[in-house]
């Protein structure tokens, strides 16, 4: 399949939704969903950690579906506390994945708690999660498998690190913890990529 862009307006519970639909050439591996930070906060789906998932997923083979939330950019509705949104990546999952294709659930800061929260509710399990800097501090993140990709800054100033392990440790998962990483992981963003890249690869 050859590499391409669609920009898609997908049907959301409480309207249109904005996204992207990017797809690499090759061989196909799956689905990947990757949801951004807070929009109360400037969140959007060209935050450039949420930009550089999906170019680190993509060059592992799979298609990555960015998506603005509702009420962010041309996405209509308005922010529901974090519940909606939810339910907005549950809508941009039904829009786009076969039946039985492998998905992969992705997510920065607030969009680590909005992928952790989806993947409890879908009736085919993902094969995988990325979490990157999850909001653990500000929202009840749900569990995920042991085989999640977890990674944080160890100089978070906006999730703590601590935040991030207290919410980690009772499910015996672990955390990539990048050193001297700041929230947005500002000049790290390659270190990310590779990160991910190490994590997904064939």
């Amino acid at each position: 399949m050859n590499a391409g862009v669609e920009r898609l307006a997908l049907a959301g519970p409480a309207g249109a939704l904005e996204a992207v639909l990017e797809t690499p050439a090759g061989e196909l591996r799956g689905l990947a969903l990757l949801c951004h930070p807070h929009p109360l906060h400037g969140g959007t789906m060209d935050n450039k950690v949420v930009q550089t998932l999906a170019r680190a997923l993509r060059q592992c083979g799979w298609r990555t579906l960015r998506f603005n939330y509702r009420g962010v950019g041309a996405s209509q509705g308005g922010w529901d506390g974090g519940r909606g949104e939810v339910d907005d990546a549950l809508a941009a999952i039904a829009a786009l994945r076969a039946p039985g294709q492998p998905l992969v659930l992705g997510g920065f800061s607030f969009g680590g708690y909005v992928a952790a929260q989806a993947a409890q509710r879908l009736a085919e399990p993902a094969q995988r999660l990325v979490l990157v800097a999850p909001a653990t501090g500000n929202f009840d993140v749900a569990p995920v498998p042991q085989d999640s990709l977890v990674v944080h800054g160890e100089s978070d100033e906006v999730v703590p690190l601590a935040a991030t392990l207290a919410w980690a440790r009772p499910q015996a998962l672990p955390v990539l913890v990048v050193p001297g990483g700041g929230h947005f992981f500002h000049g790290q963003l390659p270190l990310l990529k590779s990160i991910v890249v190490r994590a997904f690869a064939a």
